[in-house]
């Protein structure tokens, strides 16, 4: 009987191990913070991959990256994956900001958190904080470039923008046209393609629905293929006065690369500037060789680490960290904003360099 009671105590202390294992095996796989980025097709968005896993290496709180591929259904889905994983934090930035507004309504009624990063979630009140660049800052600074190179009066403007489906287009837009309008006004620009723009040029503010006129007619969705084409479509149909040295608002580094490309092959035009965004390897070196004018950099590094302290902020029952707000449609959302850097030739080594953002030997000429 003394055998058999020790063989059942034995047997129970064994079982009870084996649920208190399990239990501390399921704690240490389970998910603190699901993060849902847009699309693995572009440098920018692998950067951030990384950026996020070597960002929470360190600590005690587990992490899972998903891509949505620009598809809105596959990102609910992701979201939807995350959320049976237990998550209690999203990060997610979204291809369709609209569209988004679902995926993130579901993750709310589970009790998750939302954080928007790097484009806001628009019309919904499902999103908690917003962790961004100034992006109008970063369309002033684009904008800026321009007028600080202009060559007028009469010089020829091309307008190009992001996808009318990202928040963040409009806000690039919004303080581009803030800095361009008056010397659009003054006759130092005369805009080349878009009649939109060229009928509200008197207009020193726009509302959304203007901007979204101007958009729909210059958007290249982000696409270099769409901005070549674009561009190309652009020229073929100029007049004489709208080439010579000309000026181009490019909303980002892999639009601007293809843009470029296609003025510099167009005999008619002497010479270009135009913008970027992102600090893109490829742009870098056409910033080196002369091929692109400028990139405004936004350190990734920044960015992640200021989400992942709002996350991290939350999971530990505390108040993140603000600095403003955006309203998104429906409701303000608090945000923290990280500042930009203009970068042009001059001052590539410093800020990409010297800054480890990247390594000299990723590049030539430098």
């Amino acid at each position: 009987m003394k055998k058999n009671l020790k063989f059942i105590s034995l047997a129970l202390a064994v079982i009870l191990l084996a649920v208190i294992g399990s239990a501390c095996s399921g704690n240490d796989n389970k998910i603190s913070v699901g993060i849902v980025l847009p699309t693995k097709d572009e440098e920018r968005w692998v950067q951030d991959e990384q950026r996020f896993k070597d960002a929470l290496k360190d600590t005690e709180y587990k992490t899972e990256i998903l891509f949505s591929q620009g598809s809105p259904a596959k990102e609910k889905e992701n979201v939807e994956t995350l959320i049976n994983k237990g998550i209690k934090v999203l990060i997610i930035c979204p291809p369709d900001g609209d569209a988004a507004a679902a995926a993130v309504e579901a993750a709310k009624k589970e009790g998750i958190q939302v954080i928007s990063y790097d484009r806001l979630i628009t019309n919904t009140d499902a999103v908690d904080y917003y962790v961004t660049f100034d992006s109008v800052a970063v369309g002033a600074a684009q904008a800026q470039y321009l007028v600080d190179h202009a060559q007028g009066p009469g010089q020829p403007l091309y307008l190009y923008a992001g996808a009318a489906t990202d928040n963040n287009a409009f806000l690039f837009f919004e303080g581009a046209w803030k800095v361009l309008q008056p010397k659009i006004a003054d006759g130092t620009f005369k805009i080349a393609n878009s009649s939109e723009a060229e009928a509200l040029k008197v207009s020193a503010e726009l509302t959304r629905d203007q901007m979204s006129k101007i958009i729909g007619q210059v958007t290249t969705n982000w696409d270099a293929n769409e901005a070549k084409n674009k561009a190309q479509t652009h020229l073929t149909a100029a007049a004489a006065d709208m080439k010579g040295d000309v000026v181009i608002l490019a909303p980002n580094d892999g639009t601007s690369r293809s843009i470029a490309d296609v003025f510099a092959s167009d005999s008619a035009v002497t010479s270009y500037v135009v913008t970027g965004q992102d600090a893109d390897k490829a742009s870098v070196q056409y910033i080196i060789d002369g091929k692109q004018s400028m990139t405004v950099f936004k350190d990734v590094r920044t960015l992640v680490k200021d989400a992942m302290a709002m996350a991290v902020a939350i999971l530990e029952g505390e108040t993140p960290e603000t600095t403003g707000s955006y309203h998104n449609g429906r409701i303000d959302v608090k945000a923290k904003q990280t500042d930009v850097i203009v970068v042009e030739q001059s001052n590539v080594k410093k800020e990409l360099i010297d800054s480890a953002y990247y390594q000299a030997g990723d590049f030539t000429g430098l």
